[in-house]
Protein backbone atom coordinates (compact mmCIF):
# COMPACT_ATOMS: atom_id res chain seq x y z
CA UNK A 1 0.00 0.00 0.00
CA UNK A 2 2.83 2.00 0.97
CA UNK A 3 4.24 1.95 -2.31
CA UNK A 4 0.71 2.54 -4.38
CA UNK A 5 0.39 5.81 -2.31
CA UNK A 6 4.67 6.44 -3.19
CA UNK A 7 3.95 6.21 -7.30
CA UNK A 8 0.61 8.13 -7.08
CA UNK A 9 2.04 10.74 -5.47
CA UNK A 10 4.54 10.88 -7.63
CA UNK A 11 2.22 10.44 -10.48
CA UNK A 12 0.18 14.03 -9.23
CA UNK A 13 3.58 15.74 -8.51
CA UNK A 14 4.42 14.77 -12.28
CA UNK A 15 1.36 15.98 -13.71
CA UNK A 16 1.35 19.47 -11.72
CA UNK A 17 4.81 20.20 -12.92
CA UNK A 18 4.24 19.03 -16.40
CA UNK A 19 1.02 21.12 -16.60
CA UNK A 20 2.77 24.42 -14.88
CA UNK A 21 5.32 23.91 -17.54
CA UNK A 22 2.46 23.65 -19.85
CA UNK A 23 0.76 26.78 -18.59
CA UNK A 24 4.31 28.87 -19.01
CA UNK A 25 4.58 28.10 -22.50
CA UNK A 26 1.67 28.95 -23.31
CA UNK A 27 1.60 32.33 -21.42
CA UNK A 28 5.16 32.67 -23.30
CA UNK A 29 3.37 31.68 -26.85
CA UNK A 30 0.55 34.33 -26.11
CA UNK A 31 3.16 37.41 -24.79
CA UNK A 32 5.22 36.77 -28.07
CA UNK A 33 2.09 36.62 -30.31
CA UNK A 34 0.26 39.97 -28.49
CA UNK A 35 3.90 41.74 -28.35
CA UNK A 36 4.46 40.01 -32.47
CA UNK A 37 0.48 41.27 -33.28
CA UNK A 38 1.07 44.88 -31.49
CA UNK A 39 3.67 45.34 -33.34
CA UNK A 40 6.04 46.13 -30.96
CA UNK A 41 5.84 49.93 -31.13
CA UNK A 42 7.58 50.16 -28.02
CA UNK A 43 10.69 48.76 -28.96
CA UNK A 44 12.59 50.88 -31.96
CA UNK A 45 15.58 48.99 -33.58
CA UNK A 46 19.32 50.60 -33.73
CA UNK A 47 20.33 50.68 -36.81
CA UNK A 48 23.95 51.41 -37.44
CA UNK A 49 26.27 53.58 -39.77
CA UNK A 50 27.65 51.45 -42.52
CA UNK A 51 24.55 49.65 -42.79
CA UNK A 52 23.44 47.18 -45.38
CA UNK A 53 19.61 46.29 -45.80
CA UNK A 54 19.14 42.83 -46.40
CA UNK A 55 16.13 41.75 -48.50
CA UNK A 56 15.15 38.40 -48.50
CA UNK A 57 11.43 37.75 -49.11
CA UNK A 58 11.01 33.86 -48.22
CA UNK A 59 7.50 34.90 -46.86
CA UNK A 60 4.48 35.13 -48.67
CA UNK A 61 4.22 39.26 -49.53
CA UNK A 62 0.29 40.62 -49.32
CA UNK A 63 -0.96 43.50 -49.34
CA UNK A 64 -1.79 43.77 -45.82
CA UNK A 65 -0.13 41.32 -43.16
CA UNK A 66 -1.99 38.38 -41.84
CA UNK A 67 -4.28 39.07 -38.87
CA UNK A 68 -3.14 34.80 -38.45
CA UNK A 69 -1.08 35.76 -35.69
CA UNK A 70 0.11 31.54 -35.85
CA UNK A 71 1.01 32.43 -39.21
CA UNK A 72 4.40 33.97 -38.94
CA UNK A 73 5.21 31.92 -35.63
CA UNK A 74 7.92 29.84 -35.13
CA UNK A 75 7.39 27.23 -32.37
CA UNK A 76 11.14 26.20 -32.20
CA UNK A 77 12.41 29.96 -31.10
CA UNK A 78 8.73 31.43 -29.93
CA UNK A 79 9.52 34.23 -32.13
CA UNK A 80 7.16 35.61 -34.84
CA UNK A 81 9.17 36.04 -38.81
CA UNK A 82 8.94 38.27 -40.73
CA UNK A 83 5.61 38.55 -42.65
CA UNK A 84 5.87 42.03 -44.06
CA UNK A 85 3.15 43.77 -46.06
CA UNK A 86 3.99 44.70 -49.60
CA UNK A 87 3.26 48.79 -48.56
CA UNK A 88 5.74 48.06 -45.58
CA UNK A 89 8.11 46.91 -47.78
CA UNK A 90 8.13 49.56 -49.85
CA UNK A 91 7.81 52.02 -47.50
CA UNK A 92 10.94 50.68 -45.98
CA UNK A 93 12.64 50.68 -49.39
CA UNK A 94 12.04 54.68 -49.79
CA UNK A 95 13.23 55.12 -45.65
CA UNK A 96 16.64 53.53 -46.84
CA UNK A 97 16.96 55.72 -49.59
CA UNK A 98 16.93 58.69 -46.94
CA UNK A 99 18.73 57.01 -44.27
CA UNK A 100 22.43 57.68 -44.42
CA UNK A 101 23.15 55.00 -42.17
CA UNK A 102 22.36 52.63 -44.85
CA UNK A 103 25.18 52.09 -47.50
CA UNK A 104 23.21 50.03 -50.06
CA UNK A 105 20.28 47.10 -50.33
CA UNK A 106 21.63 43.30 -50.62
CA UNK A 107 18.83 41.01 -52.48
CA UNK A 108 19.37 37.84 -51.25
CA UNK A 109 16.82 36.39 -53.90
CA UNK A 110 15.06 32.72 -54.28
CA UNK A 111 11.86 31.98 -54.65
CA UNK A 112 9.93 35.19 -54.71
CA UNK A 113 6.11 34.09 -52.95
CA UNK A 114 3.77 36.57 -54.72
CA UNK A 115 2.28 37.81 -58.11
CA UNK A 116 3.94 39.67 -60.86
CA UNK A 117 1.99 43.03 -59.95
CA UNK A 118 3.31 42.86 -56.37
CA UNK A 119 7.02 41.97 -58.05
CA UNK A 120 6.54 45.09 -59.93
CA UNK A 121 5.89 47.83 -57.17
CA UNK A 122 9.08 45.98 -55.47
CA UNK A 123 11.13 46.80 -58.79
CA UNK A 124 10.00 50.09 -59.26
CA UNK A 125 11.34 51.26 -55.51
CA UNK A 126 14.05 49.57 -55.64
CA UNK A 127 14.83 51.67 -58.66
CA UNK A 128 13.87 54.18 -57.30
CA UNK A 129 16.43 53.62 -54.42
CA UNK A 130 19.46 54.05 -56.93
CA UNK A 131 18.41 57.88 -57.67
CA UNK A 132 19.77 58.42 -54.19
CA UNK A 133 23.37 57.05 -56.02
CA UNK A 134 23.39 54.00 -53.01
CA UNK A 135 24.50 50.59 -54.60
CA UNK A 136 21.89 47.54 -54.81
CA UNK A 137 23.83 44.27 -55.50
CA UNK A 138 21.70 40.85 -56.00
CA UNK A 139 22.75 37.03 -55.07
CA UNK A 140 21.42 33.43 -55.32
CA UNK A 141 21.91 30.15 -55.65
CA UNK A 142 19.01 29.67 -57.97
CA UNK A 143 17.41 32.40 -60.14
CA UNK A 144 13.79 31.74 -61.40
CA UNK A 145 11.81 34.03 -63.95
CA UNK A 146 10.24 36.28 -61.32
CA UNK A 147 13.26 36.13 -59.03
CA UNK A 148 16.22 37.53 -61.91
CA UNK A 149 13.32 39.90 -63.24
CA UNK A 150 13.46 41.36 -59.36
CA UNK A 151 17.34 41.15 -59.55
CA UNK A 152 17.93 42.74 -63.12
CA UNK A 153 17.31 46.33 -61.01
CA UNK A 154 20.66 45.56 -58.82
CA UNK A 155 23.97 47.34 -60.30
CA UNK A 156 25.50 43.85 -60.03
CA UNK A 157 24.16 40.50 -59.69
CA UNK A 158 25.61 37.58 -58.65
CA UNK A 159 25.32 33.71 -58.80
CA UNK A 160 26.62 30.92 -57.50
CA UNK A 161 29.32 28.96 -59.60
CA UNK A 162 26.85 25.65 -59.21
CA UNK A 163 23.96 27.44 -59.31
CA UNK A 164 20.85 27.88 -61.91
CA UNK A 165 19.45 30.68 -63.79
CA UNK A 166 15.95 30.41 -65.62
CA UNK A 167 15.43 32.07 -69.00
CA UNK A 168 12.53 30.08 -71.00
CA UNK A 169 9.44 32.84 -71.21
CA UNK A 170 5.97 32.79 -69.89
CA UNK A 171 3.37 29.71 -69.91
CA UNK A 172 0.38 28.74 -68.47
CA UNK A 173 -2.09 25.94 -68.10
CA UNK A 174 -5.50 24.74 -67.80
CA UNK A 175 -7.18 21.81 -66.52
CA UNK A 176 -10.10 20.39 -68.29
CA UNK A 177 -12.77 17.99 -66.57
CA UNK A 178 -15.04 17.32 -69.23
CA UNK A 179 -13.59 13.35 -70.06
CA UNK A 180 -13.99 12.98 -66.29
CA UNK A 181 -17.43 14.09 -65.64
CA UNK A 182 -18.42 12.04 -68.67
CA UNK A 183 -16.94 9.31 -66.98
CA UNK A 184 -18.85 9.48 -63.55
CA UNK A 185 -21.74 10.53 -65.42
CA UNK A 186 -21.99 14.39 -64.49
CA UNK A 187 -23.53 16.59 -66.15
CA UNK A 188 -22.15 20.73 -66.05
CA UNK A 189 -25.33 22.56 -67.07
CA UNK A 190 -23.93 26.10 -67.54
CA UNK A 191 -25.60 29.41 -67.79
CA UNK A 192 -23.12 32.42 -68.96
CA UNK A 193 -22.79 35.79 -70.84
CA UNK A 194 -19.66 36.66 -72.54
CA UNK A 195 -17.74 34.68 -75.41
CA UNK A 196 -14.61 34.98 -73.32
CA UNK A 197 -16.20 33.91 -70.46
CA UNK A 198 -13.77 30.83 -69.62
CA UNK A 199 -14.55 29.94 -66.44
CA UNK A 200 -16.93 27.24 -67.81
CA UNK A 201 -15.06 25.91 -70.77
CA UNK A 202 -12.80 22.97 -68.15
CA UNK A 203 -16.37 21.40 -67.68
CA UNK A 204 -17.44 21.51 -71.29
CA UNK A 205 -14.51 21.21 -73.44
CA UNK A 206 -11.13 19.29 -73.39
CA UNK A 207 -9.21 22.26 -74.99
CA UNK A 208 -9.35 25.79 -74.80
CA UNK A 209 -11.96 27.77 -77.19
CA UNK A 210 -10.19 30.36 -79.90
CA UNK A 211 -11.09 32.92 -78.23
CA UNK A 212 -9.67 31.97 -74.49
CA UNK A 213 -6.24 31.28 -76.34
CA UNK A 214 -6.70 34.84 -77.93
CA UNK A 215 -7.07 36.65 -74.18
CA UNK A 216 -4.39 34.47 -72.99
CA UNK A 217 -1.60 34.52 -75.74
CA UNK A 218 -2.53 38.54 -75.30
CA UNK A 219 -1.47 38.60 -71.70
CA UNK A 220 1.19 36.64 -71.68
CA UNK A 221 2.93 38.18 -74.28
CA UNK A 222 2.43 41.82 -73.03
CA UNK A 223 3.41 40.73 -69.42
CA UNK A 224 6.89 39.44 -71.44
CA UNK A 225 6.99 42.60 -73.37
CA UNK A 226 7.18 44.47 -70.16
CA UNK A 227 9.70 42.09 -68.71
CA UNK A 228 11.90 41.62 -71.33
CA UNK A 229 12.05 45.30 -72.37
CA UNK A 230 13.00 46.18 -68.86
CA UNK A 231 15.24 43.62 -68.46
CA UNK A 232 17.06 44.73 -71.52
CA UNK A 233 17.35 48.34 -70.53
CA UNK A 234 18.89 47.22 -66.74
CA UNK A 235 21.14 45.27 -68.46
CA UNK A 236 22.18 46.51 -72.53
CA UNK A 237 21.11 42.99 -73.87
CA UNK A 238 18.50 43.68 -76.90
CA UNK A 239 15.09 42.36 -76.35
CA UNK A 240 15.63 39.83 -79.65
CA UNK A 241 18.70 38.80 -77.99
CA UNK A 242 16.80 37.53 -74.77
CA UNK A 243 13.81 36.07 -76.89
CA UNK A 244 16.53 34.24 -79.06
CA UNK A 245 18.41 32.93 -75.93
CA UNK A 246 14.50 31.63 -74.49
CA UNK A 247 13.47 30.36 -77.47
CA UNK A 248 16.85 28.39 -77.74
CA UNK A 249 17.21 27.53 -74.23
CA UNK A 250 20.82 28.94 -74.65
CA UNK A 251 21.20 29.17 -70.29
CA UNK A 252 21.88 26.05 -69.14
CA UNK A 253 24.05 26.39 -66.57
CA UNK A 254 25.37 29.16 -64.33
CA UNK A 255 28.66 30.09 -66.84
CA UNK A 256 26.04 30.67 -69.28
CA UNK A 257 24.54 33.06 -67.33
CA UNK A 258 27.96 35.32 -67.28
CA UNK A 259 28.58 34.54 -71.12
CA UNK A 260 25.43 36.01 -72.07
CA UNK A 261 25.64 38.69 -69.36
CA UNK A 262 22.61 38.50 -67.29
CA UNK A 263 25.05 37.86 -64.41
CA UNK A 264 27.84 39.34 -63.49
CA UNK A 265 30.20 37.33 -61.55
CA UNK A 266 29.97 33.55 -60.22
CA UNK A 267 30.99 33.69 -56.63
CA UNK A 268 30.13 31.37 -53.25
CA UNK A 269 28.31 32.99 -50.71
CA UNK A 270 32.03 33.55 -48.20
CA UNK A 271 33.54 35.47 -51.39
CA UNK A 272 30.26 37.54 -52.20
CA UNK A 273 30.84 38.42 -48.24
CA UNK A 274 34.50 38.94 -48.71
CA UNK A 275 33.22 41.84 -51.66
CA UNK A 276 31.27 43.15 -49.25
CA UNK A 277 33.37 43.73 -46.77
CA UNK A 278 35.83 45.34 -49.34
CA UNK A 279 33.26 47.72 -50.69
CA UNK A 280 31.90 48.62 -46.97
CA UNK A 281 35.69 49.52 -46.63
CA UNK A 282 35.92 47.75 -43.20
CA UNK A 283 38.56 46.54 -41.18
CA UNK A 284 39.64 42.65 -41.11
CA UNK A 285 38.35 42.36 -37.93
CA UNK A 286 34.84 44.13 -38.16
CA UNK A 287 31.50 42.31 -39.38
CA UNK A 288 28.86 43.55 -42.06
CA UNK A 289 26.50 45.36 -40.28
CA UNK A 290 23.19 43.92 -41.91
CA UNK A 291 19.97 44.72 -40.90
CA UNK A 292 16.61 42.57 -41.93
CA UNK A 293 13.67 44.34 -43.26
CA UNK A 294 11.52 43.19 -40.71
CA UNK A 295 13.58 44.66 -37.63
CA UNK A 296 14.28 47.88 -40.79
CA UNK A 297 10.28 48.66 -40.85
CA UNK A 298 10.61 49.49 -37.03
CA UNK A 299 13.74 51.88 -37.21
CA UNK A 300 13.10 55.58 -37.80
CA UNK A 301 15.21 58.15 -39.26
CA UNK A 302 17.62 60.10 -36.96
CA UNK A 303 15.92 62.75 -35.74
CA UNK A 304 12.98 62.01 -37.46
CA UNK A 305 9.51 63.19 -35.13
CA UNK A 306 6.59 61.59 -35.21
CA UNK A 307 4.34 63.63 -37.61
CA UNK A 308 0.52 63.49 -36.59
CA UNK A 309 -1.93 65.02 -38.91
CA UNK A 310 -5.63 65.08 -38.20
CA UNK A 311 -6.53 64.09 -41.41
CA UNK A 312 -6.63 60.54 -42.42
CA UNK A 313 -6.85 58.79 -45.70
CA UNK A 314 -8.69 55.15 -45.28
CA UNK A 315 -6.74 52.27 -47.18
CA UNK A 316 -9.69 49.41 -47.42
CA UNK A 317 -8.12 46.27 -48.06
CA UNK A 318 -10.17 44.02 -50.05
CA UNK A 319 -8.50 40.50 -51.29
CA UNK A 320 -9.75 37.87 -52.02
CA UNK A 321 -12.92 35.89 -53.25
CA UNK A 322 -15.94 37.35 -53.27
CA UNK A 323 -18.71 36.09 -50.38
CA UNK A 324 -21.78 37.25 -48.34
CA UNK A 325 -21.46 37.94 -45.04
CA UNK A 326 -17.97 38.17 -42.77
CA UNK A 327 -14.85 37.67 -44.22
CA UNK A 328 -13.12 34.53 -43.61
CA UNK A 329 -9.43 33.73 -44.52
CA UNK A 330 -9.26 34.10 -47.87
CA UNK A 331 -12.66 35.29 -48.45
CA UNK A 332 -13.60 38.92 -48.24
CA UNK A 333 -17.10 39.21 -47.14
CA UNK A 334 -19.67 41.85 -48.38
CA UNK A 335 -20.84 42.39 -45.17
CA UNK A 336 -17.01 43.00 -43.57
CA UNK A 337 -15.95 45.37 -46.85
CA UNK A 338 -18.90 47.34 -46.99
CA UNK A 339 -19.18 47.87 -43.49
CA UNK A 340 -15.27 49.17 -43.70
CA UNK A 341 -15.86 51.32 -46.14
CA UNK A 342 -19.37 53.08 -44.71
CA UNK A 343 -16.79 53.27 -42.04
CA UNK A 344 -14.63 55.63 -43.30
CA UNK A 345 -16.96 57.39 -44.69
CA UNK A 346 -18.64 58.34 -41.80
CA UNK A 347 -15.52 59.03 -40.33
CA UNK A 348 -15.09 63.48 -40.92
CA UNK A 349 -11.41 62.98 -40.53
CA UNK A 350 -10.89 60.48 -43.00
CA UNK A 351 -10.62 62.77 -46.35
CA UNK A 352 -10.33 60.00 -49.17
CA UNK A 353 -10.69 56.63 -49.70
CA UNK A 354 -8.14 54.31 -51.51
CA UNK A 355 -9.69 50.93 -51.87
CA UNK A 356 -7.03 48.61 -52.68
CA UNK A 357 -8.17 45.25 -54.91
CA UNK A 358 -6.87 42.07 -55.03
CA UNK A 359 -9.38 39.37 -55.64
CA UNK A 360 -10.60 37.04 -58.66
CA UNK A 361 -14.50 38.00 -57.94
CA UNK A 362 -16.84 35.63 -56.61
CA UNK A 363 -20.43 36.14 -55.91
CA UNK A 364 -22.11 39.00 -58.18
CA UNK A 365 -25.08 39.96 -55.12
CA UNK A 366 -21.75 40.38 -52.94
CA UNK A 367 -20.01 42.37 -55.41
CA UNK A 368 -22.84 44.74 -55.60
CA UNK A 369 -23.31 45.05 -52.20
CA UNK A 370 -19.89 46.21 -52.00
CA UNK A 371 -20.72 48.26 -55.00
CA UNK A 372 -23.24 50.27 -53.29
CA UNK A 373 -21.19 51.28 -50.74
CA UNK A 374 -18.09 52.30 -52.72
CA UNK A 375 -21.11 54.65 -54.31
CA UNK A 376 -22.16 56.56 -51.52
CA UNK A 377 -18.48 56.79 -50.35
CA UNK A 378 -17.72 58.37 -53.60
CA UNK A 379 -20.36 61.24 -53.21
CA UNK A 380 -19.41 63.06 -49.66
CA UNK A 381 -15.33 62.22 -50.16
CA UNK A 382 -12.42 61.05 -53.41
CA UNK A 383 -11.97 57.07 -54.20
CA UNK A 384 -9.58 55.60 -55.51
CA UNK A 385 -9.05 52.50 -56.25
CA UNK A 386 -5.35 50.91 -56.45
CA UNK A 387 -5.35 47.35 -58.16
CA UNK A 388 -3.10 44.64 -56.47
CA UNK A 389 -2.15 41.40 -58.51
CA UNK A 390 -5.91 40.60 -59.74
CA UNK A 391 -8.76 42.74 -60.23
CA UNK A 392 -10.95 40.73 -62.31
CA UNK A 393 -14.90 40.29 -62.58
CA UNK A 394 -16.40 40.80 -59.45
CA UNK A 395 -13.32 42.11 -58.34
CA UNK A 396 -13.71 44.94 -61.27
CA UNK A 397 -17.25 45.09 -60.33
CA UNK A 398 -16.32 46.81 -56.89
CA UNK A 399 -13.71 49.32 -58.26
CA UNK A 400 -15.49 50.33 -61.40
CA UNK A 401 -17.65 52.73 -59.31
CA UNK A 402 -14.20 55.15 -58.26
CA UNK A 403 -12.87 58.54 -58.73
CA UNK A 404 -10.25 56.50 -60.19
CA UNK A 405 -8.70 53.76 -60.79
CA UNK A 406 -4.77 52.96 -60.87
CA UNK A 407 -3.20 49.10 -61.91
CA UNK A 408 -0.17 47.77 -62.04
CA UNK A 409 1.57 47.03 -65.72
CA UNK A 410 1.00 43.18 -64.92
CA UNK A 411 -2.70 43.41 -63.06
CA UNK A 412 -4.83 41.00 -64.54
CA UNK A 413 -8.21 42.56 -64.45
CA UNK A 414 -11.22 43.18 -66.68
CA UNK A 415 -13.35 39.96 -67.13
CA UNK A 416 -16.59 41.73 -67.18
CA UNK A 417 -19.19 38.56 -67.65
CA UNK A 418 -21.69 36.93 -65.21
CA UNK A 419 -22.34 32.74 -65.54
CA UNK A 420 -23.79 30.07 -63.54
CA UNK A 421 -23.26 26.23 -62.86
CA UNK A 422 -25.53 23.88 -61.99
CA UNK A 423 -24.48 20.07 -61.75
CA UNK A 424 -26.95 17.42 -62.70
CA UNK A 425 -25.26 14.13 -61.18
CA UNK A 426 -28.17 12.23 -61.62
CA UNK A 427 -26.43 9.49 -63.75
CA UNK A 428 -23.84 9.40 -61.60
CA UNK A 429 -25.98 8.22 -58.69
CA UNK A 430 -27.70 5.95 -60.55
CA UNK A 431 -25.89 4.40 -62.60
CA UNK A 432 -22.33 4.43 -60.68
CA UNK A 433 -24.11 3.96 -57.38
CA UNK A 434 -27.56 2.61 -57.92
CA UNK A 435 -29.20 5.24 -55.98
CA UNK A 436 -32.35 6.85 -57.56
CA UNK A 437 -34.71 9.82 -55.84
CA UNK A 438 -38.15 10.24 -55.57
CA UNK A 439 -39.86 13.28 -53.92
CA UNK A 440 -43.05 15.75 -54.16
CA UNK A 441 -43.63 19.62 -54.40
CA UNK A 442 -45.86 21.84 -54.06
CA UNK A 443 -45.36 23.97 -57.14
CA UNK A 444 -43.93 22.96 -60.65
CA UNK A 445 -40.39 24.20 -60.15
CA UNK A 446 -39.68 23.74 -56.48
CA UNK A 447 -36.92 21.43 -57.13
CA UNK A 448 -35.18 23.53 -60.13
CA UNK A 449 -31.59 24.04 -58.37
CA UNK A 450 -31.53 20.32 -57.14
CA UNK A 451 -28.49 18.19 -58.43
CA UNK A 452 -30.31 15.29 -58.65
CA UNK A 453 -32.05 15.51 -61.93
CA UNK A 454 -31.32 17.84 -65.20
CA UNK A 455 -32.77 21.47 -65.73
CA UNK A 456 -35.91 21.40 -67.99
CA UNK A 457 -35.31 23.75 -71.20
CA UNK A 458 -37.78 26.44 -69.81
CA UNK A 459 -35.40 26.34 -66.05
CA UNK A 460 -32.56 26.74 -68.29
CA UNK A 461 -34.20 30.09 -69.58
CA UNK A 462 -35.40 31.33 -66.32
CA UNK A 463 -31.89 31.28 -65.14
CA UNK A 464 -30.34 32.63 -68.46
CA UNK A 465 -32.66 35.45 -68.16
CA UNK A 466 -31.31 36.06 -65.11
CA UNK A 467 -27.88 36.07 -66.39
CA UNK A 468 -28.61 38.21 -69.29
CA UNK A 469 -29.84 40.81 -66.17
CA UNK A 470 -27.01 40.87 -64.13
CA UNK A 471 -24.64 40.96 -66.98
CA UNK A 472 -26.38 44.02 -68.87
CA UNK A 473 -26.32 45.55 -65.10
CA UNK A 474 -22.59 45.02 -64.50
CA UNK A 475 -22.32 46.84 -67.75
CA UNK A 476 -24.61 49.89 -67.41
CA UNK A 477 -22.50 50.26 -63.86
CA UNK A 478 -18.90 49.97 -65.42
CA UNK A 479 -20.60 52.25 -68.45
CA UNK A 480 -21.61 55.07 -65.70
CA UNK A 481 -18.59 54.71 -63.78
CA UNK A 482 -16.06 54.79 -66.62
CA UNK A 483 -18.43 57.42 -68.60
CA UNK A 484 -18.13 55.28 -71.71
CA UNK A 485 -21.22 53.70 -73.45
CA UNK A 486 -22.26 50.29 -72.59
CA UNK A 487 -21.50 49.37 -76.49
CA UNK A 488 -17.99 50.10 -75.22
CA UNK A 489 -18.26 48.06 -72.33
CA UNK A 490 -19.52 45.05 -74.03
CA UNK A 491 -16.97 45.02 -77.02
CA UNK A 492 -14.44 45.23 -74.12
CA UNK A 493 -16.88 43.03 -71.21
CA UNK A 494 -17.94 39.44 -72.57
CA UNK A 495 -15.61 38.12 -70.04
CA UNK A 496 -12.33 38.92 -71.47
CA UNK A 497 -9.52 39.50 -69.22
CA UNK A 498 -6.76 42.11 -69.44
CA UNK A 499 -3.70 42.72 -68.02
CA UNK A 500 -2.83 46.58 -66.50
CA UNK A 501 -0.90 47.98 -69.64
CA UNK A 502 -3.95 46.81 -72.68
CA UNK A 503 -6.38 47.88 -69.92
CA UNK A 504 -5.33 51.60 -69.19
CA UNK A 505 -5.70 51.68 -73.32
CA UNK A 506 -8.98 50.60 -73.58
CA UNK A 507 -10.14 52.82 -70.78
CA UNK A 508 -10.96 50.17 -68.18
CA UNK A 509 -8.79 52.04 -65.80
CA UNK A 510 -6.74 55.43 -65.62
CA UNK A 511 -3.13 55.53 -64.25
CA UNK A 512 -0.29 52.69 -63.85
CA UNK A 513 0.85 52.15 -60.75
CA UNK A 514 0.88 50.99 -57.14
CA UNK A 515 -0.92 51.92 -53.86
CA UNK A 516 1.75 54.82 -53.49
CA UNK A 517 0.48 56.30 -56.88
CA UNK A 518 -3.29 55.72 -55.38
CA UNK A 519 -2.60 57.75 -52.15
CA UNK A 520 -0.61 60.48 -54.22
CA UNK A 521 -3.80 61.02 -56.41
CA UNK A 522 -6.02 60.80 -53.65
CA UNK A 523 -4.09 63.07 -51.73
CA UNK A 524 -4.18 65.54 -54.95
CA UNK A 525 -8.14 64.80 -55.15
CA UNK A 526 -8.86 65.86 -51.32
CA UNK A 527 -6.34 69.21 -51.36
CA UNK A 528 -4.67 67.69 -48.64
CA UNK A 529 -0.81 69.02 -47.88
CA UNK A 530 -0.55 66.18 -44.93
CA UNK A 531 -2.39 62.88 -44.31
CA UNK A 532 -1.95 60.07 -42.05
CA UNK A 533 -2.67 56.50 -43.15
CA UNK A 534 -5.54 54.33 -41.31
CA UNK A 535 -5.77 50.85 -42.55
CA UNK A 536 -9.94 49.27 -42.92
CA UNK A 537 -11.32 46.94 -41.78
CA UNK A 538 -10.23 47.12 -38.33
CA UNK A 539 -8.21 44.68 -36.60
CA UNK A 540 -9.20 43.28 -33.82
CA UNK A 541 -7.73 43.42 -30.43
CA UNK A 542 -4.27 40.89 -30.82
CA UNK A 543 -5.59 39.12 -27.75
CA UNK A 544 -8.55 38.79 -28.61
CA UNK A 545 -7.64 37.65 -32.35
CA UNK A 546 -5.20 35.06 -30.30
CA UNK A 547 -8.18 33.34 -28.68
CA UNK A 548 -10.16 32.88 -31.70
CA UNK A 549 -7.18 31.43 -33.55
CA UNK A 550 -7.18 28.95 -31.17
CA UNK A 551 -10.82 27.96 -31.17
CA UNK A 552 -10.73 27.67 -35.19
CA UNK A 553 -8.70 28.98 -37.75
CA UNK A 554 -4.93 26.83 -36.23
CA UNK A 555 -6.65 24.73 -38.21
CA UNK A 556 -5.33 26.44 -41.45
CA UNK A 557 -2.02 26.74 -40.18
CA UNK A 558 -1.97 23.26 -39.71
CA UNK A 559 -3.01 22.09 -43.34
CA UNK A 560 -0.58 24.41 -44.75
CA UNK A 561 2.29 22.77 -42.47
CA UNK A 562 1.46 19.56 -43.99
CA UNK A 563 0.16 20.41 -47.60
CA UNK A 564 3.25 22.50 -48.41
CA UNK A 565 2.24 23.80 -52.27
CA UNK A 566 -0.74 21.58 -52.22
CA UNK A 567 -2.75 24.23 -49.30
CA UNK A 568 -3.51 25.90 -52.44
CA UNK A 569 -5.85 22.83 -54.31
CA UNK A 570 -7.54 22.71 -50.75
CA UNK A 571 -8.36 26.13 -50.83
CA UNK A 572 -10.08 25.85 -54.10
CA UNK A 573 -11.91 22.71 -53.30
CA UNK A 574 -13.19 24.98 -50.19
CA UNK A 575 -14.25 28.05 -51.62
CA UNK A 576 -17.18 25.94 -54.21
CA UNK A 577 -18.67 25.29 -50.82
CA UNK A 578 -18.82 29.38 -50.13
CA UNK A 579 -19.74 29.43 -54.68
CA UNK A 580 -23.45 30.37 -55.00
CA UNK A 581 -25.75 32.14 -57.00
CA UNK A 582 -25.19 33.78 -59.90
CA UNK A 583 -21.04 34.53 -60.02
CA UNK A 584 -18.85 37.64 -61.32
CA UNK A 585 -15.94 35.77 -61.07
CA UNK A 586 -12.14 35.47 -63.32
CA UNK A 587 -12.06 32.40 -65.62
CA UNK A 588 -9.92 31.01 -63.65
CA UNK A 589 -6.26 31.66 -61.30
CA UNK A 590 -3.38 32.79 -64.16
CA UNK A 591 -0.59 30.80 -62.63
CA UNK A 592 2.41 32.03 -64.80
CA UNK A 593 5.31 30.58 -65.19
Amino acid sequence: MKQFFKYMLATIVGLLVTFTLMFFIFIGVIGALVSSASGGENKVPFVANNSVLHLKFDSPINDRASDNPFESFNFETFEANENLSLSKIIESIEKAKKDDRIEGIYLDLSVINTGLASIEEIRKALNDFKSSGKWIISYSEVYTQTSYYLASVADEIYLNPAGIMELRGLATELMFFKKMLEKMDVEMQIIRHGKFKSAVEPYMLEKMSPSNREQLEKILNTVWGSITNKIAGSRNIEVSEINALADEIKIQNAEDAVKYKFVDELVYKDELLAQLHKRLKLKKEEEIKFIRLGKYAKAKLPGEKTKFSKNKIAIVYASGAIVSGKSTQGNMGSETISNAIREARLDEKVKAIVLRVNSPGGSALASDVIWREVTLAKQVKPVVVSMGDVAASGGYYIACAADKIVASEKTITGSIGVFGVIPNAQGFFNNKLGITFDGVKTNKHADMLTIFKPLTGEEKDIIQIGVERIYDDFITKVAKGRSISKETVDSIGQGRVWVGLDAKEIGLVDEIGGLEEALAIAKKMAKLKDYRTEDYPKRKDPFEQIILELSGEAKARLLQMYLGDNYKYYQKANELKTQSGIMARMPYEIEVH
